[in-house]
């Protein structure tokens, strides 16, 4: 039996997405000591086939916690804001979870590692949205003077989802920590912690979003331990695009000294004239590289 387990989720939309994630791992020789198991949220029993081939288990991600329907509108991938953060009840045999998002897919194993490693005694592996090369943090709209409207996405989804506003102002401006990429045990009490936000910001907020303020929460509220991973971990390629080592046939950060990306994280879509590389693998964009040429490269991965 495998002790640990990497959880994805999609709907028939983003297959494509998550069977390349899949391809992702298991071209590794390591990842034979890995479980891999799918949230379905939509998907048709055709490309439910052929995962199947690929991986240990597909079960039907659920509302785990009731959501007006009036919310939902149809739109069954919204169960990922919800099932996430309930992991180990649809898949109870494993010591640890390493949850990757459909648009994002593994190019060096070591980030792998990394997580499993950092959930170790309870903690959450995660990383915050912040690095070298970021240039705006939060959003602020100046009025006059010295006065202005904080518009940064912490503070935005509590305001939304009336999170109290001592809350939402320790929020305002902690570094946004993205949950497409996390890790945790079993037993975990950040399961709890994340559970709990979970259902309070679902009340008044919109799904969307709801699943990753809970965890904002959980991390600079609630202070759940937690073991913080570097940026290329979960490199999400809109807010900073990597550079390509043609040498080594890989992507990589962007500043020195330039590690290679670990996970790829597509979140936002990277657009070309109105087109989402998500949903369209032949979109591709202008990447500088290290030996200082200019490359046209897809970032989505490629057997």
């Amino acid at each position: 039996m495998k002790k640990n387990v990497i959880v994805s989720l999609a709907d028939s939309n983003y297959f494509e997405l998550l069977n390349e994630l899949v391809n992702s791992i298991i071209r590794f020789e390591k990842s034979k000591e890995i479980a891999i198991c799918i949230l379905d949220a939509g998907l048709t029993e055709n490309q439910k086939t052929i995962l199947s081939k690929k991986v240990e288990e597909i079960k039907p991600a659920e509302w785990d916690i009731d959501v007006p329907g009036s919310k939902v509108k149809g739109k069954e991938w919204l169960k990922s804001q919800v099932s996430r953060a309930f992991l180990p009840k649809y898949f109870p045999n494993y010591e640890k979870y390493l949850w990757i998002d459909c648009d994002a897919w593994v190019n060096d194993w070591k980030s792998v590692e990394l997580y499993f490693k950092a959930c170790d005694k309870g903690k959450l592996g995660i990383t915050q949205t912040l690095g070298p090369g970021y240039k705006i943090m939060s959003k602020v709209k100046w009025l006059f003077g010295k006065l202005a409207i904080i518009k940064s996405q912490n503070f935005k989804h509590a305001i939304s989802s009336k999170i109290e506003i001592e809350k939402a102002r320790k929020l305002a401006f902690a570094p946004h920590i993205n949950i497409g990429v996390f890790s945790l045990e079993h037993d975990s009490p950040g399961w709890r912690s994340w559970q709990k936000n979970l259902e309070q910001t679902l009340k008044s907020g919109k799904i969307f979003g709801s699943e990753g303020l809970a965890m904002n929460i959980s991390v600079y509220i609630d202070n759940i331990e937690t073991e913080f991973l570097p940026l290329n971990c979960n490199w999400i390629a809109s807010n900073l695009l990597p550079k390509f080592d043609e040498n080594k046939q890989t992507f990589v950060e962007p500043y020195l000294p330039n590690h290679e990306i670990g996970i790829m994280h597509l979140a936002a879509g990277i657009w070309q004239e109105d087109k989402d590389m998500r949903l369209n693998k032949d979109i591709t964009i202008k990447i500088l590289t290290l030996q200082n040429n200019i490359k046209s490269k897809s970032l989505r991965f490629i057997d």
